[in-house]
């Protein structure tokens, strides 16, 4: 199952968030926790929160859910609206400042559970292997 959080405006450059995002994709959420709490970035504050609200959404969705079965499948950044200021330069002119706002997407997803083994081989697998020569075997016997 998905559960998708955005988070818009954020006050953080795209370019220096995508920097901290990318060091999270297809991580598990506790280990997405661990990175974002140690990664002295201010944009990692936001994503941390924002992780935090993932997790909290998806179990209010299902119970039965847990931090430690979900995986962040697909995050991304998208630039957001810029603040225009004007700063002052010399011979009396003026420069434009734009100060960069983020939107971010985050999906979460169950990590499937693996099979349970049966215990035996699988007869495919058995078919499939070569079987040696009668001639090779009887020469490493002789030798």
């Amino acid at each position: 199952m998905e559960y998708k959080t955005i988070l818009r405006s954020v006050r953080s450059a795209p370019r220096k968030t995508r920097y901290v995002v990318d060091m999270l994709r297809n991580k598990s959420v506790p280990e997405a926790q661990r990175i974002l709490k140690y990664t002295p970035k201010r944009s990692s504050y936001f994503l941390l929160k924002m992780v935090n609200s993932a997790v909290a959404n998806a179990t209010n969705i299902d119970v039965n859910i847990t931090p430690d079965n979900l995986y962040i499948s697909e995050i991304k950044v998208c630039d957001g609206p810029a603040f225009k200021r004007w700063r002052s330069a010399s011979m009396g002119r003026a420069s434009q400042v734009k100060k960069r706002t983020s939107h971010i997407t985050l999906v979460l997803k169950t990590i499937a559970q693996p099979a349970k083994p049966s215990g035996q081989a699988r007869p495919e697998a058995a078919a499939k292997r070569p079987k040696a020569p009668a001639e090779n075997e009887k020469e490493s016997k002789t030798k």
